[in-house]
């Protein structure tokens, strides 16, 4: 079986409503050569069981990586992912980011060795987030009628970055638009595989989400000589609302020794 063009790893959880989301904006891709891969950390087997049932009947090429429930271990999880994944380059999103329709095009039509390309994304409010179905998804709605609800949302406070809905199609807008590095977002990012295995993947220490846990791999990565592209504009992606989670101190104390130490090569990732 050929390698496909990109693998895309998404996280996930027990949140199967989330991720049929996700699956539909996956239908409407115009880019198709992709393969999927869920990075589970520890659904309950209620939640797997029927998750294996969506797999089975989708088109989408999708495989499941799962491991126990054992608290919160994302990042032990995705860097199962990345050796599971049989694409050369690979795309991340969290499992609550749903993909405009030319996301994935625009991440393999950007892919560059030694470069993150990270895309953006548009935080819903809680209305919309609650309002969203499978069905309003394959129509289109997200980049269509639901355009002038974000911004009125955005108006209103309840709604961060709507404007990254637009997208642009004039490359002389793109370029200028994109000058400056404008960092990386755990969510919505990728890269070559190869460049994300020169620093042993994720630092497996983090074990809370909210802080450091995909930063410090961003920092790494370009102590290692990435640079970043910003796709604003873009490779589009919409998240979900949910409350911010809790800043953990432990997390912070590994990333500041990683920088102090201008660490690249995390002994605590994928080669142990």
């Amino acid at each position: 079986m050929d390698a496909p063009g990109l693998s895309l790893i998404i996280s996930f959880y027990n949140k199967l409503d989330n991720l049929r989301l996700i699956l539909a904006s996956l239908e409407l891709q115009s880019f198709s050569d992709f393969e999927v891969i869920i990075a589970d950390d520890g659904s309950s087997g209620k939640v797997t069981a029927e998750l294996e049932d969506i797999i089975q009947s989708n088109k989408i090429n999708i495989r499941h990586v799962w491991h126990e429930d054992d608290g919160w271990r994302k990042n032990i999880i995705l860097n199962k992912a990345i050796v599971a994944s049989r694409s050369d380059y690979l795309v991340f999103i969290d499992g609550d980011c749903i993909l405009h329709q030319r996301c994935l095009e625009e991440h393999y039509s950007h892919r560059m060795e030694k470069w993150i390309i990270a895309g953006r994304r548009v935080n819903l409010s809680p209305r919309l987030s609650d309002e969203i179905t499978p069905s309003k998804i394959t129509k289109g709605r997200l980049w269509g009628s639901y355009m002038l609800r974000m911004a009125w949302d955005s108006l209103r406070n309840k709604n961060i970055h709507s404007e990254n809905a637009i997208y642009l199609r004039s490359p002389f807008l793109r370029s200028r638009i994109n000058r400056k590095d404008k960092g990386v977002l755990g969510s919505h990012f990728s890269l070559y595989k190869k460049d994300i295995m020169e620093v042993n993947g994720f630092d497996e220490r983090f074990l809370h989400p909210a802080v450091g846990e995909d930063t410090d791999l961003e920092f790494r990565l370009r102590r290692n000589g990435m640079k970043v592209q910003t796709l604003k504009h873009i490779a589009i992606q919409y998240h979900l609302y949910h409350a911010i989670l809790p800043r953990e101190e432990s997390n912070l104390r590994i990333m500041e020794e990683n920088n102090m130490q201008e660490v690249t090569y995390t002994p605590y990732g994928i080669r142990k």
